[in-house]
């Protein structure tokens, strides 16, 4: 192990733990040790995403099986490298650096042939089997799932990469691109990163639609051609309208919600294709005789060697995270940060957690 940063074996380290539903403390947590793959990081911004106030609120998606088990938040981080284990070779004391949180086995089917975001045993964080979050002042993390940030972009931006990510991942495999009539469902962080994706990908013409007007706003100034509020208007009648009664060639749904679901299957051109990447957590209807025109359905999940390029596209000024952060916390306001995702919504497009 290689550790060039004076007092580094002197560093104290905690970590932001979910007690119970609706409840985080931070406590004192061991300093992690590098293995010799690993680099050592000390953490300086960590985005609060969906899954994380989910879990703030109810508790983790898949529940431990270990009642005692420590609860962990935060996935979306970035910060500088204080130490590296002795085979890292990318890597000093002193880069700016994230991380992609899900560290597959690299051995199964789905891994061998790259799309090692679907590996049923990948290690994600702050989910099974370690519930290891990012909201913490040092994490240790594999080589092979840290990236250097250019010099054009700081560790806030940094974080940001993973659900830019997921937009970027998400328009890639929905096949957006110049010529393409787009209709994005849901206006959180995930779809104005969807719509970022698409933009980048050369899309021009992009409708998005959601409830809340502080969300369309930034639909708007990100590059929306055109925003519909579903609360004021008819958003199936709307799209019909602005498509001539085509519909649309991709409809993404990024709500995760039921209603929206059941529009995109009316909002979809013939030879279309409904891109569901919202979570939807119950059964969802579908009318078939309606989409009996080729249109594919396909899921989106996370992501796969999307880092890479979406590290350019905010370093090139084609995604703009840095406008979309509307409340950043101290550390040590970890709880009201929770606090406010659930009862602030309306209010917050995405939040993130300075580490000092």
């Amino acid at each position: 192990m290689i550790m060039k940063t004076d007092g580094v074996n002197a560093m104290k380290n905690t970590e932001a733990i979910l007690i119970t539903p609706g409840k985080m403390e931070i406590k004192d947590a061991p300093m992690p040790v590098p293995g010799e793959h690993d680099v050592l990081i000390k953490v300086e911004y960590v985005g609060i995403c969906g899954s994380d106030v989910h879990g703030f609120q109810f508790g983790p998606f898949i529940p431990p099986k270990d009642p005692n088990q420590k609860i962990g938040l935060g996935h979306e981080c970035a910060g500088t490298v204080v130490a590296v284990g002795s085979a890292v070779t990318k890597f000093v004391p002193g880069d700016r650096v994230n991380i992609e949180p899900g560290v597959p086995c690299g051995k199964c089917s789905y891994c061998l042939s790259g799309n090692y975001n679907i590996c049923p045993d990948v290690d994600f964080m702050a989910t099974q089997p370690n519930y290891r979050g990012a909201l913490t002042n040092y994490l240790v993390h594999p080589e092979n799932f840290v990236y250097k940030l250019p010099e054009n972009m700081s560790t806030m931006e940094g974080a940001l990469v993973e659900p830019a990510a997921v937009g970027m991942h998400a328009a890639l495999i929905g096949g957006a691109r110049l010529g393409k009539k787009i209709v994005i469902m849901g206006c959180g962080c995930i779809g104005l990163m969807v719509l970022q994706g698409c933009k980048s990908l050369g899309a021009k013409e992009i409708v998005c639609v959601d409830t809340l007007p502080k969300r369309l706003e930034m639909a708007k100034q990100l590059g929306a051609t055109t925003v519909i509020n579903g609360l004021e208007e008819d958003a199936v009648a709307k799209c019909a309208e602005i498509f001539g009664g085509m519909g649309a060639d991709i409809v993404f749904e990024a709500a995760g919600a039921k209603i929206t679901a059941m529009q995109a299957i009316q909002i979809v051109a013939r030879g279309g294709k409904i891109m569901m990447v919202g979570t939807q957590s119950g059964d969802v209807p579908v009318n078939f005789l309606k989409i009996n025109r080729e249109v594919t359905i396909q899921t989106s999940f996370r992501y796969a060697n999307n880092y890479p390029m979406t590290i350019e596209a905010i370093s090139s000024g084609l995604f703009d995270v840095k406008s979309m952060v509307t409340n950043t916390y101290a550390y040590e306001d970890v709880q009201q940060a929770f606090e406010d995702s659930v009862n602030k919504k309306a209010e917050i497009i995405k939040g993130v957690i300075k580490i000092d």
